[in-house]
């Protein structure tokens, strides 16, 4: 069992730092698994930049192309182009609005239950049949509070988020991956009580094929009381867990609903 431990200097844990570590998180591992090109993954950072780019550019060539003075030469290369960018946008559409719902969701459940404790990334088929499985425990003790729509990166979360990558580029991910199209489907532990059926669905019998070794990430706030988490050997997925938590909070899994499809091939056509 691969497990990385990470220490934010941080000494409390706010949402908006899940949120950021998360969603870069997943856009590195669709990246390294080789389910998007790199001018994609962007997407995943800032959805609009890359998408209004490619607008404009359509744009432009349409524009090029109304002229009536232009050379055949030139209009043949101008309309071949303009297929591919309207190839890419319609991949983009796609990606964005999966991407834009599955944002949200991590949003709602963190906003909701204040902080999340555990979540998995699970590349694969079906949930219950993966090919990878990531699994991220944040042993934060207290989460500080944040607006809802306070999700703005700080410096913070952003040392958090490159800590994590170069801890995952360490430990080899991505060296070797199915050569194909696959899923990515995220799963999260919350409390019971947590009702966003938008966005999730509740798990609570959730176990994934023993046979599969996940890769584990432990993250953890400076000044934070190690004695309060264990191991606990007959949870479903051996996860560190608070003994607190365990005593006043019923923890369940849920599966977002959106799942967030390889497009590797399909964007690369339209390069």
């Amino acid at each position: 069992m691969e497990v990385g431990e990470i220490e934010t200097t941080a000494e409390s844990m706010s949402c908006s730092m899940q949120y950021h570590v998360i969603n870069d998180v997943i856009g590195f591992l669709l990246y390294m698994h080789q389910q998007i090109p790199s001018s994609v993954i962007i997407v995943l950072q800032d959805i609009h930049q890359e998408f209004d780019m490619m607008h404009i550019e359509r744009k432009q060539l349409e524009m090029d192309l109304a002229t009536k003075d232009l050379k055949i030469p030139l209009r043949r290369k101008y309309n071949s182009r303009l297929r591919e960018v309207r190839r890419g946008i319609r991949v983009f559409e796609k990606l964005t609005s999966t991407v834009s719902s599955v944002q949200l969701a991590l949003q709602m459940v963190l906003g909701e239950s204040s902080g999340i404790s555990e979540v998995l990334l699970i590349l694969g088929s079906s949930p219950l049949r993966p090919r990878y499985v990531y699994e991220l425990s944040f042993l934060h003790g207290k989460i500080s509070q944040s607006s809802s729509s306070d999700y703005n990166k700080c410096k913070e979360a952003e040392v958090l988020s490159k800590k994590t990558i170069r801890m995952l580029i360490s430990k080899g991910v991505g060296s070797s991956y199915y050569p194909g199209p696959t899923k990515l489907f995220i799963m999260v532990r919350a409390p019971f009580s947590f009702n966003q059926p938008l966005h999730f669905l509740p798990k609570r019998e959730f176990k994934y094929n023993k046979k599969i070794v996940p890769f584990r990430l432990q993250f953890k706030c400076r000044k934070q009381d190690r004695k309060l988490y264990k191991w606990h050997p007959q949870s479903e997925t051996g996860s560190p867990r608070s003994l607190e938590d365990n005593i006043t909070t019923d923890l369940i899994w849920y599966q977002c609903r959106h799942v967030i499809k390889g497009l590797i091939s399909k964007v690369a056509s339209s390069e």
